[in-house]
């Protein structure tokens, strides 16, 4: 029974500061742009650019 007397409190000041951190980061922009990122992903070209494929001839005399 004595144990309540500090986990209950306990218990009520991590989720006030689960709410503060889930509130600053919902504040900061966090969560604007949930289907983006994964969608960014998809679309990823990974090939290099045709003027990066070869390297520049060099003229030697």
């Amino acid at each position: 029974m004595e144990a309540l007397y500090l986990l209950i409190p306990l218990s009520v000041v991590v989720v006030f500061i689960a709410l503060w951190v889930y509130f600053t980061a919902s504040d900061s922009g966090q969560f604007d742009d949930l289907v983006g990122p994964g969608l960014r992903v998809l679309q990823d070209d990974d090939t290099p650019p045709p003027e990066a494929a070869a390297p520049p001839a060099t003229q030697r005399e």
